[in-house]
């Protein structure tokens, strides 16, 4: 007991250090910039404290319960080398990962806030997941096949594009943002530990080249997925009487007793994180046909999961989502946009250097690379890369300038440079395109972004308010690129001089 005690000190530290560099931006432009203390100032600190208990918290349950069956899971499914069990276990992952996405539950909660009831925060996800878990099978199979990573990348770029021609102009923001969470704090391990299991017990497979990518290809999807939910949602007649009954049930709901409302709240968790228990106890029991080792241990996590998934969710509410807000609305009032653009650049690195998930990746490319890939360098381009983004996204909100544009643009530079750069560099570029935005980064960026839609006037909350966060996707996968394509030429004229 208290060695689990200890180790939860160290993850709630962990944790606490991750929000830290957002804390010292936040306290430096509080301080220095705007020279005042921002209203509701000791309910958003009590709020990041509550966010910080909730993932570690989150994170120890994920240890303890979910990671360990995942990846036996995964390896025995990559011994056995049966086809259909692969491709429907890489489904059931995907969906039953996303669908209990901390990042991808508070996306689609704002949205359905927004939206006034028109977009179902539940439907939403579950057409998220599902999308997940079909390029999920999609990713398996192209592994075994061998298929270069780009041409899917390019084709699902070139999709995601053409869709955007026919979706309501509601959609398209929060359809680039969905895809961009659900590469998250679940997802991410999970799916990375399956690439690079496979990866290294197929035969003629590069773990760095085919173990990475699935990341990628999980992005791209649900931004089809949630433009073609937003033809039809937005393609019927007007749902005001659905919004009204929504509003009513939440004002039910918030008179109700605080216990009562917290027993909702949980039961909501659990319905979050079913799906994956029961994806582990089916391909366990009826595939595997295995007995699940340390039971009270998988079980402990699942409790922890969920109680952190709870607290998690809360300190949004109370810490991250009014920051964002608050910055973007005190923000806006000087006379010139250099602080807008100076806080966004800031809150992008500051966040990237500390995503857990980024680091994690940048050591498992480390080791596959051997030697050829710098894992702190690699962590410095992706920061640069999302400060880059997510500046040029708050410009692109202040100008009002179209959304379309900038991602076509975005996504033609992509495709340029995934033909020039060097194999071994390319999926992996794609991949950390993928979890540059992280837990703490989505809710505050997709806050920033509301908040200057919110302030700013002619600008829509739901137009111009989603749609930041795909910028965080698109710009570190070209800085890894010119990175990977500047070290190959150097080190080709190093071979020519010796």
């Amino acid at each position: 007991m208290p060695e689990q005690l200890k180790d939860f000190a160290h993850t709630f530290l962990h944790a606490v250090n991750n929000l830290l560099p957002i804390i010292v931006v936040v306290v430096v432009f509080q301080a220095l910039v705007l020279r005042q203390w921002p209203d509701g100032g000791l309910s958003m600190a009590i709020g990041l404290l509550i966010v910080a208990l909730g993932m570690a918290l989150f994170l120890r349950g994920l240890e303890l319960g979910i990671f360990p069956v995942g990846k036996s899971l995964a390896n025995q499914f990559a011994r056995r080398g049966s086809l259909p069990i692969l491709i429907s276990f890489g489904f059931a992952i995907g969906f039953s990962a996303v669908i209990a996405e901390p990042a991808l539950i508070a996306v689609a909660d704002q949205a359905a806030e927004i939206s006034a009831g028109r977009i179902d925060a539940l439907s939403l996800r579950l057409v998220v997941a599902t999308a997940v878990g079909l390029v999920m099978a999609l990713g398996v199979l192209r592994l075994i096949l061998g298929h270069p990573l780009h041409w899917y990348m390019i084709i699902g770029y070139l999709t995601v594009v053409a869709v955007t021609f026919f979706a309501p102009e509601e959609i398209v923001g929060l359809a680039y943002d969905a895809g961009t969470v659900t590469t998250n704090v679940v997802t991410v391990p999970l799916i990375a530990a399956l690439g690079i299991g496979l990866a290294t017990s197929i035969r003629g497979r590069n773990p760095l080249i085919d173990g990475f990518g699935l990341v990628a290809m999980v992005v791209v999807t649900p931004m089809i997925a949630v433009q073609l939910y937003g033809i039809i949602v937005y393609g019927q007649g007007s749902l005001a009487g659905d919004a009204e009954l929504v509003m009513n049930g939440d004002d039910a709901l918030d008179a109700a007793s605080p216990l009562l409302q917290m027993a909702f709240d949980l039961f909501g968790m659990l319905r979050d994180v079913l799906p994956i228990l029961l994806v582990i106890l089916f391909f366990q029991y009826a595939v595997l046909k295995r007995a699940l080792s340390n039971r009270l241990r998988v079980a402990t996590g699942f409790a922890l999961v969920i109680i952190g998934l709870y607290a998690f969710v809360v300190g949004l509410k109370l810490g991250l989502f009014p920051i964002g807000s608050s910055m973007a609305e005190q923000l806006i009032q000087f006379d010139s946009w250099l602080w807008v653009y100076l806080f966004a650049f800031a809150i992008g690195f500051a966040t990237t250097m500390a995503e857990p998930a980024l680091i994690a990746v940048g050591q498992q490319a480390e080791e596959a690379a051997a030697g050829k890939i710098d894992g702190r360098a690699i962590r410095l381009l992706v920061a640069l890369g999302v400060a880059i983004g997510i500046t040029v996204g708050t410009h692109r909100i202040i100008s009002g300038d179209s959304l379309h544009l900038y991602v076509t643009l975005g996504y033609c530079c992509v495709v340029g440079m995934a033909l020039l750069a060097p194999r071994y560099i390319t999926a992996l570029a794609f991949d950390l395109g993928g979890v540059s935005a992280s837990a703490v980064t989505v809710p505050l960026v997709t806050a920033l972004g509301i908040g200057l839609a919110m302030h700013i006037e002619g600008r829509s909350m739901l137009l111009d308010g989603f749609g930041l966060l795909v910028f965080t996707s698109i710009f570190p996968v070209l800085t890894v690129m010119i990175y990977g394509a500047v070290m190959e030429k150097i080190s080709d004229l190093r071979k020519t001089a010796s």
